[in-house]
């Protein structure tokens, strides 16, 4: 019995391991033709007119265009698998691996890991707190701060940020992820100064997720007030912090994982934005680049490594259950 019992989990484990292995190679096939049913010509980007016709024809058999449509994909597959994303056609002879990687990958990592860690530590805390004092003017005020913030579109708090604190008030760069044309003295200059073209941007994607994070938090966790563990524990004498922090708190995640991972994509889409508002450096801003250049390849190389990413976060949600809820079924 013990043993079947066992079975369990690990059987949930491969099944959800397997499903995502099918998504990802159905991510992989769409990924390949959604950009050939772009608008635009590739080979605009790479061709010109006033090129010999040897060389027009050797530059389109060197990125396989001439071939037809299956035998392409059959190649991306293959090279996926080799580690080959091919070549950008903008940034001429330059790997895709290259380009993502470089300095935009980090960038871009940066930005969002920190927008992501601020949003969930201020939401998850101020959503207990303000489930503590239900219908308070901490619960009323912080609801309603959060919830306008959320419904804000993304581009346009972006657009309101640099307007009033970068413009007219000279708080935040406007543009950049440092001061173009300044020689740096040192490493910690040149922290400092990365970190100052940061704080527009991760304000930006930080107000965005908050309020999310944050109601979710409030209304998980004013329902586990209503559990009998609950009660028991304030009959105690428990302190008021080890209640909500060591029970509400800690028996509230469950849902927070859920959400920390349907966020994934949001999150991604929404840096997209706010990096084209700020010009920051990352592949939210070479997405756009390449989409204005048709380069297929790079963009197939950006969104495969986003979807894979959030893929892989809903995997790791999924699996976070079983640790922190064994009640779940398999």
């Amino acid at each position: 019995m013990a043993t079947k019992e066992g079975s369990k989990p690990r059987q949930y484990i491969l099944t959800r391991i397997g499903q995502t292995i099918l998504i990802w190679f159905l991510i992989v096939t769409i990924n390949f033709f959604i950009f050939r049913i772009m608008p635009g010509d590739p080979r605009a980007s790479l061709i010109s007119e006033r090129m010999p016709p040897d060389v027009r024809n050797s530059i389109i058999e060197r990125f396989g265009l001439d071939r037809p449509i299956l035998e392409q994909f059959i190649l991306y597959t293959i090279n996926i698998f080799r580690g080959d994303f091919g070549e950008s056609f903008s940034h001429f002879g330059e790997d895709v691996w290259v380009t993502i990687f470089d300095h935009r990958f980090m960038n871009t990592v940066l930005l969002m890991g920190a927008s992501l860690i601020i949003s969930i530590t201020i939401g998850m805390i101020m959503g207990v707190v303000a489930a503590s004092r239900r219908d308070s003017k901490v619960d009323t005020g912080s609801t309603v701060i959060f919830l306008v913030a959320y419904s804000i579109p993304v581009f346009w708090l972006g657009l309101l940020l640099l307007l009033f604190f970068g413009f007219h008030f000279d708080l935040i760069p406007i543009a950049g992820t440092i001061t173009r044309g300044y020689v740096h003295a040192n490493f910690l200059e040149y922290v400092l100064d990365y970190g100052w073209h940061m704080i527009g941007p991760t304000i930006v994607l930080t107000l965005s997720f908050i309020g999310g994070f944050y109601l979710i938090m409030r209304d998980t966790v004013l329902d586990v007030f209503t559990q009998d563990y609950m009660l028991a524990a304030k009959a105690k004498g428990l302190k008021e912090r080890t209640i909500l922090y060591g029970h509400a708190m800690r028996n509230a995640m469950l849902p927070m994982v859920s959400v920390i991972a349907v966020n994934i994509p949001y999150l991604i889409s929404g840096a997209t934005i706010t990096e084209f508002v700020f010009s920051w450096e990352g592949l939210g801003l070479l997405v756009y680049d390449s989409v204005l250049a048709n380069d297929y390849p790079v963009l197939q190389g950006v969104f495969l490594f986003l979807a894979t990413i959030t893929v892989l976060a809903n995997l790791v949600a999924d699996l976070l259950y079983l640790y922190l809820d064994p009640r779940i079924r398999y």
